[in-house]
């Protein structure tokens, strides 16, 4: 009696896995472009609302600033104004998640037969490429303004990826907290949020000028330490002081967004894949 030998089974390996994983990504990294076509006027909106918060804090508010040393105001405020932008588009990103679920959009694509984090990097490499330019045009408009990096073109490059790292960051806080709230409506509890974290910082104000608790959390928030980072990389002044945060800042510049990325980008996905429970 002649034996059958069963067929063998097909293994994954986990380039194969990678490269479609990349696959699935970029087709859903091309699924928001074709929505940028199509509406090109919330994509100008993302890039002028920045502009105009520079704009109004340089001109406006810039007037009655000091900055220690005596250093030109305009310079220090252009670095922050920076990574204060690459912050703010977590509120967006939100959005654009609970919109899709409560669309069914994305009940749709966990039924597909693609890498569970196809969405979710998708939609993140969407933001960073608007991220991107949006960081480009306040680049352009600082330049205008006056403002000058006087540093070598290798530090300007490396704070322009110091900024870019802590939008990462922001980006996956972000989609985690898009897939907790679930609701636009609950998006507004976060925007009201988001702007206090923001301005306590070093972006606007020194952290020795507040008081000594406010100071402290101040000096430890991501963005201050992106800030001072990217100011001493351009060569620009900056508030100084003599803490840990304030002499590491670069450190945690790079620390900090690292740390969020490692955290939130597992719980995202996670939280995605339970989607519907």
């Amino acid at each position: 009696m002649m034996a059958v030998a069963e067929p063998e089974q097909a293994t994954v390996t986990f380039g194969t896995r990678l490269r479609w994983a990349l696959v699935d990504s970029w087709t859903m990294t091309r699924r928001g472009l074709a929505h940028w076509a199509r509406q090109p006027v919330q994509v100008v909106v993302g890039l002028v609302f920045p502009v105009m918060l520079m704009l109004m804090f340089a001109y406006f508010l810039g007037g009655g600033m000091t900055v220690a040393g005596g250093g030109d105001y305009q310079d220090f405020l252009v670095p922050g104004m920076f990574a204060l932008t690459m912050a703010f588009g977590l509120d967006s990103t939100m959005v654009a998640l609970t919109q899709d679920i409560n669309k069914g959009v994305l009940d749709r694509f966990r039924a597909m037969p693609m890498a569970p984090s196809a969405v979710l990097v998708g939609r993140s490499a969407l933001d960073m490429l608007q991220s991107a330019l949006s960081l480009l045009v306040m680049i352009g408009v600082g330049l205008a303004m006056g403002w000058r990096w006087h540093g070598g073109p290798a530090d300007a490059l490396y704070a322009v990826g110091l900024l870019l790292l802590l939008r990462l960051a922001m980006l996956w806080l972000g989609i985690y907290l898009g897939l907790v709230a679930r609701k636009p409506e609950l998006v507004q509890a976060v925007q009201i949020l988001i702007w206090p974290i923001g301005f306590l910082s070093n972006v606007f104000a020194s952290p020795g000028d507040m008081p000594r608790w406010l100071g402290v959390v101040a000096e430890w928030n991501p963005m201050s330490a992106t800030a001072a980072a990217t100011r001493e990389l351009f060569a620009n002044p900056g508030w100084g002081g003599g803490s840990w945060a304030a002499r590491h800042a670069e450190l945690l510049a790079v620390g900090w967004p690292l740390a969020l990325i490692a955290v939130f980008f597992p719980l995202a996905v996670r939280r995605f894949r339970r989607l519907a429970d």
